[in-house]
């Protein structure tokens, strides 16, 4: 049971770490307030999300390239799906789910509400 519980810890603080390399990766390409939201208590479907604005549907597309390129050629890692274009796009990497979206879109879907019980671990607040 013992290493069965090491191992799940170990997994836990990997996406924790690849959420907030995201979250970097995002803040770095100018990505607006992006939040990192541990979700693995309220869900099976993911152990956090990243949460990101983009200026407009191009900035949008060109955050998440830039995290899919990143990751790519820092981690080898490839996202399991990809969903969306422009308002919205998702990004699957099993244990980390990254939302980006447009203003009115995340101001429309409000996922920080709808997971409001999830524990916020990073956040970079920018301003306009």
């Amino acid at each position: 049971m013992k290493d069965a519980n090491n191992k799940e810890a170990l997994a836990s603080n990997q996406a924790k770490d690849l959420a907030e390399a995201i979250a970097k990766i995002l803040d770095d390409k100018k990505g607006m307030d992006v939040t990192v939201l541990a979700v693995g208590k309220q869900t099976v479907l993911a152990d956090y999300f990243v949460i990101a604005t983009g200026t407009s549907s191009t900035h949008v597309n060109a955050l998440a390239d830039e995290v899919e390129f990143k990751l790519k050629e820092d981690r080898s890692l490839e996202p399991g799906h990809i969903e969306g274009h422009g308002e919205w796009v998702l990004l699957d990497y099993a244990s980390v789910i990254v939302h980006i979206f447009t203003k009115n879109a995340r101001e429309f879907y409000k996922l920080e509400k709808l997971w409001s019980d999830a524990g916020v671990v990073a956040e970079h607040v920018s301003e306009e």
